[in-house]
């Protein structure tokens, strides 16, 4: 078994107790190499196009063919990967109709989470999202953009968090593939980082100030970033496409 797959297999955060002392696997070799490949596709080290090898990746991981084969079919079924029977399978380009609609969801749900937020008289339940906004603040001080990057998902998580719904989150985020590479593709573009800093501080100075007006204009531009520009992403990458 590789070093990557066994850290996988030995991290904390994939375990859990039964109560009698017994720590059993949260999710199984195939899912978590699921969220490896997931991973590698969304931050582009796995180009939209490239083929892959179920013989190459299992390899890499250090196990046999049979969980790679399932990471790949519920990769399908997101839409990360084409799988062509008895030819190739193919990092799936990315699909611009799709990643609308995942974002016309993601819109859609952080509205309201931030709405309940700012309608709250205790504010303390965002001061996670203050630290990670810091976070990230040091992150693009250091020109280290995928930590900025996982802040940066880390900071929206902790609003759903902060209103008990942080499994509607992760049910976007099963969604967010393509819009996601839109996004990965859009963060190096000059002011991209910066903007983004600033949407999360003005989101929540609203919530805090309890101004659901501005709290809403704050969200909605900021979401909507990425897609205005992305007529000139795909003119940039059109292979990617």
């Amino acid at each position: 078994m590789t070093v990557e797959l066994d850290q996988m297999l030995n991290d904390p955060s994939k375990v859990a107790d039964t109560g009698t002392g017994e720590r059993i696997r949260r999710i199984s070799v195939s899912q978590q190499i699921q969220e490896s490949l997931r991973a590698r596709i969304i931050s582009l080290e796995l180009k939209p196009g490239l083929s892959l090898s179920r013989t190459d990746l299992a390899t890499h991981y250090g196990v046999s063919q049979t969980p790679v084969r399932d990471a790949m079919m519920k990769l399908e079924e997101e839409g990360l990967l084409t799988i062509y029977p008895q030819s190739k399978t193919e990092v799936s380009k990315i699909d611009v109709a799709h990643a609308r609609e995942t974002q016309f969801l993601r819109l859609s749900l952080e509205l309201e989470v931030t709405r309940t937020l700012a309608g709250q008289e205790d504010k303390s339940s965002i001061a996670p999202a203050r630290q990670l906004l810091r976070l990230q603040e040091t992150a693009l001080a250091e020109d280290d953009l995928g930590l900025f990057a996982t802040f940066d998902k880390r900071f929206h998580l902790s609003l759903f968090k902060a209103v008990g719904l942080s499994s509607l989150y992760q049910l976007v985020a099963s969604r967010s593939g393509h819009i996601d590479r839109l996004r990965n593709l859009n963060l190096p573009d000059p002011g991209k980082p910066a903007s983004i800093l600033r949407y999360h501080a003005l989101i929540l100075d609203g919530i805090e100030a309890s101004d659901e007006t501005a709290t809403e204009a704050a969200v909605r531009e900021h979401l909507s970033g990425t897609l205005k520009q992305v007529d000139q992403i795909v003119a940039r990458n059109p292979a990617f496409f």
